[in-house]
Protein backbone atom coordinates (compact mmCIF):
# COMPACT_ATOMS: atom_id res chain seq x y z
CA UNK A 1 0.00 0.00 0.00
CA UNK A 2 2.96 2.41 0.71
CA UNK A 3 4.44 1.43 -2.58
CA UNK A 4 1.33 2.92 -4.58
CA UNK A 5 0.66 5.75 -2.53
CA UNK A 6 3.96 6.87 -3.21
CA UNK A 7 4.00 6.02 -7.01
CA UNK A 8 0.55 7.96 -6.84
CA UNK A 9 1.71 10.76 -4.72
CA UNK A 10 4.79 11.61 -7.20
CA UNK A 11 2.71 11.36 -10.13
CA UNK A 12 0.77 13.82 -9.09
CA UNK A 13 3.29 16.28 -7.81
CA UNK A 14 5.06 15.65 -11.17
CA UNK A 15 2.19 17.01 -12.94
CA UNK A 16 1.58 19.84 -10.63
CA UNK A 17 5.28 20.55 -11.31
CA UNK A 18 5.57 20.29 -15.28
CA UNK A 19 1.89 21.42 -15.90
CA UNK A 20 3.43 25.33 -15.82
CA UNK A 21 6.29 24.70 -17.84
CA UNK A 22 4.50 22.42 -20.35
CA UNK A 23 1.46 25.07 -20.38
CA UNK A 24 4.02 28.23 -21.50
CA UNK A 25 5.79 25.87 -23.95
CA UNK A 26 2.27 25.41 -25.44
CA UNK A 27 1.53 29.10 -25.15
CA UNK A 28 4.40 29.98 -27.08
CA UNK A 29 4.57 27.95 -29.68
CA UNK A 30 0.92 28.88 -30.54
CA UNK A 31 -0.68 31.78 -32.98
CA UNK A 32 -0.54 34.57 -30.61
CA UNK A 33 -3.67 35.88 -31.83
CA UNK A 34 -5.17 32.54 -31.65
CA UNK A 35 -4.26 32.50 -27.55
CA UNK A 36 -6.10 35.24 -26.74
CA UNK A 37 -8.85 33.03 -27.12
CA UNK A 38 -7.59 31.06 -24.02
CA UNK A 39 -8.29 27.29 -23.77
CA UNK A 40 -4.28 26.12 -24.14
CA UNK A 41 -3.22 23.61 -22.32
CA UNK A 42 -0.36 21.44 -22.84
CA UNK A 43 -0.46 21.60 -26.95
CA UNK A 44 -0.85 24.27 -29.21
CA UNK A 45 -3.90 24.52 -31.46
CA UNK A 46 -2.21 26.53 -33.92
CA UNK A 47 1.59 25.85 -33.86
CA UNK A 48 3.95 28.78 -35.35
CA UNK A 49 7.46 29.67 -34.85
CA UNK A 50 6.18 33.39 -35.17
CA UNK A 51 7.00 33.94 -31.22
CA UNK A 52 10.12 32.65 -31.32
CA UNK A 53 11.59 34.78 -34.50
CA UNK A 54 10.01 38.00 -33.07
CA UNK A 55 11.54 37.61 -29.91
CA UNK A 56 15.34 36.30 -31.61
CA UNK A 57 15.10 39.20 -34.12
CA UNK A 58 16.00 41.90 -31.64
CA UNK A 59 20.15 42.40 -31.46
CA UNK A 60 19.55 42.54 -27.61
CA UNK A 61 18.69 39.15 -26.81
CA UNK A 62 21.64 37.89 -28.91
CA UNK A 63 23.60 40.04 -26.79
CA UNK A 64 21.77 39.01 -23.19
CA UNK A 65 22.56 34.99 -23.75
CA UNK A 66 25.94 36.18 -24.54
CA UNK A 67 26.06 37.78 -21.46
CA UNK A 68 24.47 35.52 -19.42
CA UNK A 69 26.49 32.64 -20.32
CA UNK A 70 29.73 34.10 -19.45
CA UNK A 71 28.83 35.44 -16.60
CA UNK A 72 27.76 31.90 -15.47
CA UNK A 73 30.48 30.33 -16.50
CA UNK A 74 33.00 32.70 -15.04
CA UNK A 75 30.89 33.26 -12.39
CA UNK A 76 30.50 29.07 -11.36
CA UNK A 77 34.71 28.50 -12.50
CA UNK A 78 35.93 31.59 -10.08
CA UNK A 79 33.80 31.20 -7.53
CA UNK A 80 33.83 27.39 -7.45
CA UNK A 81 37.81 27.59 -7.07
CA UNK A 82 37.96 30.77 -4.08
CA UNK A 83 35.29 28.50 -2.25
CA UNK A 84 36.99 25.76 -2.59
CA UNK A 85 39.99 27.11 -1.60
CA UNK A 86 38.65 28.53 1.81
CA UNK A 87 37.18 25.69 2.34
CA UNK A 88 40.03 23.76 2.30
CA UNK A 89 42.05 26.61 4.49
CA UNK A 90 39.49 26.29 7.48
CA UNK A 91 38.53 22.39 7.18
CA UNK A 92 42.88 21.80 8.25
CA UNK A 93 42.66 21.17 11.99
CA UNK A 94 45.77 23.21 12.45
CA UNK A 95 44.36 26.59 11.33
CA UNK A 96 44.30 29.03 14.11
CA UNK A 97 41.51 31.33 12.88
CA UNK A 98 39.54 28.64 11.93
CA UNK A 99 36.59 29.12 14.52
CA UNK A 100 36.82 33.16 13.81
CA UNK A 101 36.65 32.64 10.07
CA UNK A 102 33.82 30.37 10.29
CA UNK A 103 31.89 32.71 12.51
CA UNK A 104 32.58 35.88 9.83
CA UNK A 105 31.39 33.60 6.87
CA UNK A 106 28.33 32.61 8.64
CA UNK A 107 27.41 36.39 10.30
CA UNK A 108 26.87 37.47 6.25
CA UNK A 109 24.20 34.48 5.63
CA UNK A 110 21.91 36.76 8.19
CA UNK A 111 23.54 40.00 7.68
CA UNK A 112 24.73 42.63 4.96
CA UNK A 113 25.05 46.06 4.34
CA UNK A 114 22.12 47.20 2.89
CA UNK A 115 21.26 48.06 -0.65
CA UNK A 116 22.71 51.97 -0.61
CA UNK A 117 25.76 51.28 1.24
CA UNK A 118 26.42 48.43 -0.78
CA UNK A 119 25.70 50.40 -4.32
CA UNK A 120 28.55 53.34 -2.92
CA UNK A 121 30.76 50.39 -2.30
CA UNK A 122 30.40 49.04 -5.79
CA UNK A 123 30.61 52.59 -7.03
CA UNK A 124 33.53 53.58 -5.13
CA UNK A 125 35.51 50.03 -6.31
CA UNK A 126 34.75 51.37 -9.99
CA UNK A 127 32.65 48.25 -10.66
CA UNK A 128 29.87 49.96 -11.41
CA UNK A 129 29.46 49.65 -15.54
CA UNK A 130 31.58 46.68 -15.60
CA UNK A 131 30.84 42.88 -16.09
CA UNK A 132 32.92 42.63 -12.88
CA UNK A 133 29.93 43.46 -10.58
CA UNK A 134 28.17 40.73 -11.66
CA UNK A 135 31.34 38.16 -9.91
CA UNK A 136 33.04 39.95 -7.14
CA UNK A 137 30.22 40.41 -5.14
CA UNK A 138 29.10 36.99 -5.00
CA UNK A 139 32.67 34.92 -5.78
CA UNK A 140 32.04 33.42 -1.77
CA UNK A 141 29.19 32.09 -0.62
CA UNK A 142 28.49 31.14 3.15
CA UNK A 143 26.21 28.29 2.42
CA UNK A 144 28.91 26.66 -0.45
CA UNK A 145 31.76 27.18 1.97
CA UNK A 146 29.90 25.32 4.90
CA UNK A 147 29.04 22.49 2.37
CA UNK A 148 32.66 22.30 0.82
CA UNK A 149 34.09 22.60 3.93
CA UNK A 150 31.86 19.41 5.80
CA UNK A 151 32.97 17.19 2.64
CA UNK A 152 36.70 18.01 2.93
CA UNK A 153 36.80 17.45 6.53
CA UNK A 154 35.15 14.01 6.02
CA UNK A 155 37.96 12.57 4.01
CA UNK A 156 40.95 11.06 5.30
CA UNK A 157 43.30 12.43 7.39
CA UNK A 158 45.57 10.06 6.55
CA UNK A 159 46.00 10.94 2.61
CA UNK A 160 46.89 14.43 3.94
CA UNK A 161 49.62 13.21 6.14
CA UNK A 162 50.83 11.00 3.52
CA UNK A 163 51.12 14.04 1.09
CA UNK A 164 53.35 16.08 3.63
CA UNK A 165 55.65 13.23 4.37
CA UNK A 166 56.62 13.11 0.72
CA UNK A 167 57.10 17.02 0.59
CA UNK A 168 53.91 17.64 -0.75
CA UNK A 169 52.61 21.33 -0.01
CA UNK A 170 49.48 22.89 0.63
CA UNK A 171 48.60 24.24 -3.16
CA UNK A 172 50.17 20.74 -4.56
CA UNK A 173 47.75 18.96 -2.19
CA UNK A 174 44.88 21.05 -2.85
CA UNK A 175 45.04 20.78 -6.53
CA UNK A 176 46.45 17.05 -6.75
CA UNK A 177 44.64 15.49 -3.94
CA UNK A 178 41.29 17.48 -2.57
CA UNK A 179 39.90 18.44 -6.04
CA UNK A 180 39.91 15.23 -7.47
CA UNK A 181 38.16 13.61 -4.35
CA UNK A 182 35.78 16.43 -4.17
CA UNK A 183 34.31 15.79 -7.40
CA UNK A 184 30.95 15.44 -5.89
CA UNK A 185 30.90 18.61 -3.65
CA UNK A 186 32.03 20.50 -6.97
CA UNK A 187 29.12 19.40 -8.91
CA UNK A 188 27.21 20.20 -5.98
CA UNK A 189 28.08 23.46 -5.85
CA UNK A 190 28.81 24.60 -9.49
CA UNK A 191 25.08 24.21 -9.71
CA UNK A 192 24.16 26.39 -7.64
CA UNK A 193 26.56 28.68 -8.31
CA UNK A 194 25.47 28.50 -12.13
CA UNK A 195 21.71 28.82 -11.57
CA UNK A 196 22.18 31.93 -8.95
CA UNK A 197 24.20 33.44 -11.72
CA UNK A 198 22.08 32.50 -14.56
CA UNK A 199 18.85 33.96 -12.78
CA UNK A 200 20.01 37.11 -11.42
CA UNK A 201 18.24 40.48 -12.85
CA UNK A 202 18.56 42.81 -9.96
CA UNK A 203 22.38 43.59 -10.35
CA UNK A 204 22.09 44.43 -13.34
CA UNK A 205 19.32 46.89 -13.03
CA UNK A 206 20.92 48.46 -10.16
CA UNK A 207 24.57 48.77 -11.57
CA UNK A 208 24.10 48.33 -15.13
CA UNK A 209 20.75 49.24 -16.82
CA UNK A 210 21.97 51.74 -19.07
CA UNK A 211 24.41 49.79 -20.50
CA UNK A 212 23.38 47.36 -23.44
CA UNK A 213 26.09 46.13 -23.60
CA UNK A 214 25.79 44.47 -20.14
CA UNK A 215 22.77 43.14 -20.37
CA UNK A 216 21.47 39.67 -19.44
CA UNK A 217 18.72 37.38 -20.37
CA UNK A 218 16.65 37.15 -17.05
CA UNK A 219 16.93 41.16 -17.28
CA UNK A 220 15.13 41.22 -20.50
CA UNK A 221 12.93 38.59 -19.29
CA UNK A 222 11.98 41.34 -16.39
CA UNK A 223 11.44 44.38 -18.93
CA UNK A 224 9.09 41.85 -20.84
CA UNK A 225 7.20 41.06 -17.68
CA UNK A 226 6.96 44.37 -16.59
CA UNK A 227 5.51 45.42 -20.17
CA UNK A 228 3.16 43.01 -19.70
CA UNK A 229 1.62 43.77 -16.41
CA UNK A 230 1.02 47.39 -17.90
CA UNK A 231 -0.90 45.91 -20.65
CA UNK A 232 -4.01 43.87 -21.13
CA UNK A 233 -3.10 40.43 -22.03
CA UNK A 234 -4.13 39.73 -25.13
CA UNK A 235 -5.00 43.03 -26.05
CA UNK A 236 -5.05 43.14 -30.35
CA UNK A 237 -3.99 46.68 -30.26
CA UNK A 238 -0.49 45.93 -28.57
CA UNK A 239 -0.64 42.98 -30.59
CA UNK A 240 -0.71 44.75 -33.88
CA UNK A 241 1.61 47.24 -32.12
CA UNK A 242 3.94 44.99 -31.40
CA UNK A 243 4.08 42.65 -34.91
CA UNK A 244 7.56 42.99 -37.19
CA UNK A 245 5.22 43.37 -40.17
CA UNK A 246 1.96 44.48 -39.09
CA UNK A 247 -0.09 41.43 -40.76
CA UNK A 248 1.95 38.50 -40.96
CA UNK A 249 3.80 37.93 -37.78
CA UNK A 250 1.74 39.28 -34.94
CA UNK A 251 2.65 38.92 -31.63
CA UNK A 252 1.13 39.49 -28.06
CA UNK A 253 2.36 40.15 -24.51
CA UNK A 254 0.94 36.79 -23.23
CA UNK A 255 2.56 35.20 -25.77
CA UNK A 256 6.15 36.68 -26.36
CA UNK A 257 6.01 36.56 -22.07
CA UNK A 258 5.76 32.53 -22.52
CA UNK A 259 8.47 32.70 -25.51
CA UNK A 260 10.88 34.73 -23.07
CA UNK A 261 10.04 32.53 -20.07
CA UNK A 262 11.35 29.26 -22.02
CA UNK A 263 14.19 31.03 -23.61
CA UNK A 264 15.83 32.38 -20.20
CA UNK A 265 14.50 28.63 -18.43
CA UNK A 266 15.41 25.94 -21.22
CA UNK A 267 19.56 26.84 -21.06
CA UNK A 268 20.00 26.11 -17.43
CA UNK A 269 17.89 22.64 -17.27
CA UNK A 270 20.00 21.61 -20.26
CA UNK A 271 22.96 21.23 -17.52
CA UNK A 272 20.85 19.28 -14.52
CA UNK A 273 21.36 16.24 -16.06
CA UNK A 274 25.20 16.30 -16.17
CA UNK A 275 25.56 17.04 -13.05
CA UNK A 276 22.50 14.53 -11.60
CA UNK A 277 25.12 11.60 -10.54
CA UNK A 278 27.16 13.80 -8.20
CA UNK A 279 24.75 16.31 -7.15
CA UNK A 280 23.23 13.83 -5.15
CA UNK A 281 26.35 12.37 -3.42
CA UNK A 282 27.45 16.06 -3.16
CA UNK A 283 24.76 16.74 -0.89
CA UNK A 284 24.62 13.71 0.95
CA UNK A 285 28.54 13.76 1.95
CA UNK A 286 28.88 17.63 2.31
CA UNK A 287 25.21 18.97 3.89
CA UNK A 288 24.27 16.09 6.26
CA UNK A 289 27.85 15.89 8.29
Amino acid sequence: MFDIFNIVFMVILCVFMLYPFLNQIAISLNDATDSVRGGIYLWPREFTWNNYEHVFEKASIWQAIFISVLRTVVGAGVGLLCTAMVAYAIAQPKFMFKKSVTIIFIMTMYFNGGLIPTFLLMRDLNLIGSFWVYILPTLISAFNLIIMRSFIEGLPSSIFESAKIDGAGDFRIFFKIVLPLSLPVLATVALFVAVFQWNQWFDVFLYNSSNANLTTLQYELMKILQNSSTTASGDMASAFANSSDGSNNIVTPKSIQATMTIVASVPIIMVYPFLQKYFVKGMTLGAVK
